[in-house]
């Protein structure tokens, strides 16, 4: 009887040490996912780092500075609103599966451009303006109908607003499910998200024509051609064929009034015309890579010429 007094307890004292030596760190920090091997604050899961992926995801800049491809470094520059690194990440990250764009990625894209334009001066800040628009339907588009006030509501046709809003992940899936849903018109003016990204597509070859004329070297003459100059042939040629008389001149006027090249060469965060070119490179490579996708996706389905 006295032998079993001291056993009982003994047996308990065992069966709980043995349990418990289970809760305590043991192996790598990798080995403490499981239930049975939960993490104390020397293995704590939060100290693993972050995927590279998941940082995308969550637009985080890692560095003061960006390091891409042949060790391209595109610096943070302070004291401005536009960021040629934060866009290239934008750009990255909108590549989506099976050659498609991610619409939220790409619309982000878009946001930083929109910053670069206001660094140009008011008169090409006109242009953001219409860009911004396009940017705000295409996301209300995206959000559910009770999330919109009554005048964000009134800017969409009802069948529109009735589409399940996950349609507008991608590139892809918005043009398909509009297509399906008979919202697209061949042959008059909608407020498609269809349509909307064509405008935008359009305006994004304007932008990349650019930034190639931009890291261009000098003429046969060595003489460094003007932005303005190299503005205005990007839009003669991606542009002003969609547009009516009245606004090609008004763009004559604002790219009459662009900055000098010095002023470019400050939003890239570089001090010359031969350290912009490599920055330039990257930046227009992942830009024709968007374009690329888009262009496909709407040429596959005719509506290169939506109205």
């Amino acid at each position: 009887m006295r032998l079993r007094v001291f056993l009982l307890p003994a047996a308990m004292l065992a069966l709980v040490l043995f349990v418990s030596s289970y809760w305590l760190p043991q192996g790598t920090p990798e080995g403490c996912d499981s239930i049975w091997r939960p993490c104390l604050s020397v293995h704590s899961p939060t100290s693993k780092p972050e995927p590279h992926d998941e940082r995308n995801k969550r637009n985080i800049i890692p560095d003061e500075h960006l390091v891409y491809g042949d060790d391209i470094i595109m610096e943070e520059c302070p004291g401005q609103d536009f960021q040629v690194s934060r866009l290239y990440l934008h750009l990255t990250s909108a590549l989506g599966p099976a050659s498609d764009v991610l619409l939220d990625e790409y619309l982000s894209s878009w946001e930083e451009l929109i910053k670069f334009m206001n660094a140009l001066g008011p008169l090409v800040s006109f242009f953001s303006h219409k860009v911004q628009e396009k940017i705000t339907l295409l996301r209300d588009l995206s959000s559910s109908p009770a999330a919109l006030n009554s005048q964000e509501q009134q800017q969409h046709p009802n069948n529109i607003l009735l589409l399940d809003p996950a349609a507008y992940r991608s590139v892809l899936s918005m043009l398909d499910t509009e297509l399906q849903a008979g919202v697209v018109d061949f042959h008059r003016h909608t407020p498609s998200g269809s349509r909307t990204l064509l405008r935008l597509h359009r305006s994004l070859l304007w932008l990349q024509l650019l930034l190639e004329k931009l890291q261009e070297g000098p003429d046969a003459e060595g003489r460094l051609r003007t932005p303005g100059e190299l503005c205005r042939e990007a839009y003669r040629q991606a542009l002003a064929p969609h547009h009516p008389w009245l606004l090609r001149q008004a763009a004559e006027v604002a790219f009459g009034a662009m900055p000098a090249r010095k002023v470019f060469l400050d939003l890239v965060c570089v001090d010359s015309q031969e350290e912009a070119k490599p920055v330039m490179w990257t930046l227009i490579t992942a830009i024709r890579k968007v374009h690329r996708r888009t262009q496909s996706a709407l040429e596959e389905r005719g509506m290169l010429e939506l109205p």
